[in-house]
């Protein structure tokens, strides 16, 4: 409909309305929406454009709807003072210290009502019956979640005047990382973006439980667990916030709630200074199938949107105007507003005229700022069947901050008040502090036996206990013994497999055990059969919140699609964020859920860590426990896919993340070995750690499990095969993933054209034996008088003849981190890069890791070693220009990095 459309039949138009109006009073809301939906599918019909997705811009809950308000209103304003100036305190203090580590004061002020009234009357604790609901509390509010902490007696003044200063081990950090503060947060959420879309997933890991059975389902859906997401309307930018909210509605999240701060601010300036962020993110949800809440105005304004006269216009007024509009009326005062906003239209400054300047200021408030409203938007959230609801709060950022940055673009880094400014936030607030009390920004805490007080511990002690909490009683799960994966460790004879198929194969067996079975969750990004794992679809099922309603076009293969509610692989298709977002959720399961599980997520490595590093770094945040498997890794193993799918670093990526072991293996034998490493680590000892495993494409038949080889595996390294001969000429080899195989074959070549003798260890973690080097380096700095550790990969290699080569399917950095800890010469071969389409012989040739140059490399360090010697048979120049020849190597050819 045009936006200029002139109304031909206002009397018409009203008799709809009134039709409207009698259908919610006499049948209810649901009836009247079913008859506007037929309305709009028979229009369809008939060529008419269906209506956009957007309301009026005023509250969609009409006073006649609201919820009566059960809590004690003064009280619960007289806690949140406290809270308020403590949070504001807290920030103030840490910068008057020469570290001034800064903090965020304006996102609490503007968010402070949405949280207290939560924590008041909706959000379950632990100890509830249904169990606790989880807060994604946005990151920037972290002051006030610890000014309620405080005040509640869980977190003590020492810690507040150790905000954000934690080296000493007193304080308290930045922004929600349970990692720092594992027994307090429950999730990291200040990466923006990747609080939604985590959790989205989380929400739907609940459901999952329950459709399998796992986990009960409350038989009060009000009462059952939520996921509770507070979001920036600036953060809602982010790809991650916006980008599977229609899964979540497609899979009907009623568990889910999102609250969006519309503040209109974001950290420098207006989110839409020409337009209305409520509106665009209304449209958003709308039409993703979500239930959208609009709180925008508080209850000062009900008098004037009912007025009969101009309780339209005023509605008018309130959609023309746009957020730039909208931050200039809270930050320059009540006279600003009664020229600015209401003197648009005579009609309306006449409507204000009985308003001291004042009045209009503060009594004419947000919807954000005001409980009664804030209460009514939850109360119909969680009674909200079939469908996520998103809250849209309008609010202001640094509400009560006044000139020190309420509504102003320089409020976010505002965390310096002075004492003038601090009196004034008083003021405003009526915080109960004394003139010396604001000099010193000094905490308070109403007294122990005080109505408020008593009160706060009631309505938590109410609702199950203290939020947020990580409470540390989780459960383990005893691991058989390395048996159970018996098949893996046996020499396969003429038979071949890959590494990934290794991976497919604990997994299966996994499944198959009768305790560990139902705690598996395989996960995929819609790769499955590329990874050989079709035939998980008909032994665990595809997860499915409605079951299978179709028959899929392979029903009749011995490996069909099969989709079952009580499926336990999920599914997430072609979206590397969600399916690991989904991987957090049951990774973190044992402490959100207190319910360990097992999950395995494969995907193609090159889009592993590369894409999703910094949702892999919030689940080392979160102490994840579960395996990331990075499929056809390396370099070179992917022939014909190119540069964009040929992963040269993620295992370099997982080695930046602390609790992140990563592993290279090239062996099923080591798979079994690590796999079964990590599960008894992480789900029978408890160890906050998880693991990243690349694996290969590549079918080779597998050998046996070397006697006593399981501690150097884990270690990261071990002897593979020692030199038979006796020969002058010896040198070391190392290797791992794919390129293991060619330093095998590079062995043989020494010794058959070279006369030269290789010793061959398997590195399967250079990250593990870098990380060792640097323990025992730092320990020998800070104990220089007792006896210095030795490395592992010292131990390993000291006392071994010859120089030491390293090869791998990486870039050289990979197997540079050992360098320091290498006795002897040590010589790097790796993968730099771009990636491209050919053979795996073509291109381990093209990157200088095959078994030519391999051997080349060993006899050009042989050369180097012995430029002085006169021993006869020595290897010189000329030998390794013998080799070049030999094996067809253009020394001229382009450098691999560049070409």
């Amino acid at each position: 409909m045009s936006l200029d459309y002139q109304d031909l039949d206002p009397q018409e138009t009203a008799e709809w309305q009134e039709a409207i109006d009698v259908v919610v009073e006499r049948v209810g809301a649901e009836r009247a929406r079913h008859l506007l939906q037929k309305t709009i599918e028979k229009a369809f019909e008939s060529g008419i454009e269906p209506p956009d997705m957007h309301t009026p811009y005023v509250n969609t809950i009409p006073v006649s709807q609201q919820t009566v308000y059960p809590g004690n209103l003064e009280l619960e304003r007289h806690i949140l003072r406290a809270l308020r100036w403590n949070a504001t305190a807290m920030v103030v203090r840490a910068n008057r210290k020469p570290a001034s580590p800064g903090g965020h004061i304006a996102s609490f002020q503007s968010s402070a009502i949405m949280y207290e009234v939560g924590y008041n009357h909706f959000w379950k604790g632990h100890d509830h019956p249904n169990g606790s609901d989880m807060l994604f509390i946005q990151g920037h509010t972290a002051p006030g979640t610890y000014a309620r902490a405080f005040v509640e007696g869980r977190i003590t003044e020492e810690q507040l005047e150790n905000f954000r200063i934690e080296a000493g081990g007193k304080g308290i950090s930045s922004y929600p990382h349970p990692y720092l503060m594992p027994n307090f947060w429950q999730f990291s959420t200040v990466s923006m973006g990747l609080g939604p879309i985590m959790a989205i997933y989380q929400a739907r890991f609940l459901k999952y439980l329950e459709n399998r059975e796992l986990t009960k389902k409350a038989e009060n859906h009000a009462e059952a667990r939520k996921v509770w997401a507070f979001l920036g309307d600036g953060e809602m930018d982010e790809p991650q916030s916006q980008g599977a909210i229609a899964l979540a509605s497609r899979e009907k999240l009623d568990n889910l709630v999102f609250v969006v701060n519309c503040n209109l601010q974001r950290l420098d300036g207006p989110v839409r200074g020409n337009s209305k962020i409520v509106q665009e993110l209304e449209g958003n949800f709308r039409g993703a199938g979500w239930n959208v809440i609009k709180v925008l105005w508080g209850s000062g304004w009900d008098r004037l949107l009912a007025d009969p006269q101009y309780g339209q216009l005023l509605r008018k007024l309130m959609m023309e105007c746009i957020d730039g509009e909208y931050q200039n009326f809270k930050n320059k005062g009540g006279a600003y507003i009664r020229e600015r906003f209401f003197g648009k239209y005579p009609e309306l400054k006449a409507m204000v005229a009985d308003m001291t300047d004042d009045q209009i200021y503060y009594d004419l408030m947000r919807g954000g700022h005001d409980q009664e409203k804030v209460y009514a938007a939850y109360h119909n959230a969680v009674n909200s069947v079939g469908r996520p609801t998103v809250i849209l709060m309008h609010t202001v950022k640094g509400y009560g901050m006044g000139e020190a940055g309420e509504g102003m673009n320089i409020s976010h880094q505002q965390k310096k008040l002075s004492s003038d400014q601090l009196l004034k936030l008083r003021d405003r607030f009526n915080i109960p502090v004394s003139q010396e009390q604001i000099e010193g920004a000094e905490f308070y805490k109403p007294a122990a036996d005080s109505p408020e007080m008593q009160y706060l511990h009631e309505r938590r002690q109410a609702l199950g206990g203290y939020l947020p909490n990580r409470p540390h009683n989780f459960e383990t799960l005893p691991i058989p013994d390395l048996s159970i994966f018996d098949a893996l460790l046996k020499d396969t004879g003429e038979r071949t497999l890959s590494t990934t198929m290794a991976m497919v194969r604990v997994m299966v067996a996994i499944a198959r055990h009768k305790e560990l079975g139902p705690r598996l969750v395989p996960i995929v990004p819609d790769e499955a059969r590329t990874f050989g794992m079709e035939g998980m679809f008909r032994q665990v099922g595809i997860y499915s919140p409605e079951g299978q309603k179709y028959e899929p076009e392979d029903a009749n293969d011995i490996m069909p699609y099969k989709e079952t509610q009580k499926g336990q692989l999920l599914e997430e298709g072609i979206n590397e964020d969600g399916a690991m977002s989904s991987w957090i959720a049951a990774s973190t399961s044992y402490a959100n859920n207190h319910k360990m599980m097992i999950p395995f997520y494969i995907f193609y490595s090159m889009f592993g860590f590369q894409r999703i590093g910094d949702l892999a770094w919030a689940a080392g945040d979160m102490l994840a426990r579960g395996f990331l498997v990075g499929g056809t890794s390396g370099r070179t193993t992917l022939n014909g896919e190119g540069l964009q799918h040929q992963d040269g670093h993620s295992q370099l990526f997982a080695g930046f993340i602390p609790n992140c072991k990563s592993y290279d293996p090239t062996f099923a034998y080591e798979v079994a070995v690590i796999a079964h490493d990590g599960m008894k680590r992480m789900y029978q000892d408890g160890e906050n750690v998880f693991y990243y495993i690349t694996t290969l494409n590549e079918n080779y038949a597998m050998p046996a499990l070397p006697e006593s080889s399981e501690a150097g595996i884990i270690k990261g390294m071990y002897p593979l095969r020692a030199a038979e001969g006796k020969a002058a000429n010896r040198v070391q080899l190392l290797g791992c993933g794919s390129i293991l195989r060619e330093v095998i074959a590079a062995a043989d070549l020494l010794q058959a054209d070279w006369g030269v003798e290789a010793d061959i260890w398997s590195t399967p973690s250079l990250n593990e034996l870098a990380r060792d080097g640097a323990a025992c380096a730092r320990w020998n700095l800070l104990h220089p008088d007792q006896e210095e550790r030795k490395p592992w990969v010292t131990q390993c290699l000291e006392g071994q003849q010859g120089p030491v080569i390293a090869s791998t399917d990486y870039i050289r950095s990979f197997a540079e981190q050992i360098r320091a800890y290498v006795p002897g010469d040590y010589h790097v071969l790796g993968t730099d890069g771009f990636g491209r389409s050919d053979s795996r012989d073509a291109l381990r040739s093209h990157f200088e890791v095959d078994r030519y140059y391999v051997t080349v490399a060993a006899l050009k360090a042989l050369a180097d070693q012995q430029k002085t010697s006169k021993a006869k048979g020595k290897i010189t120049v000329k030998t390794v220009l013998e080799a070049l020849a030999k094996y067809g190597i253009d020394p001229e050819k382009p450098n691999p990095l560049y070409a």
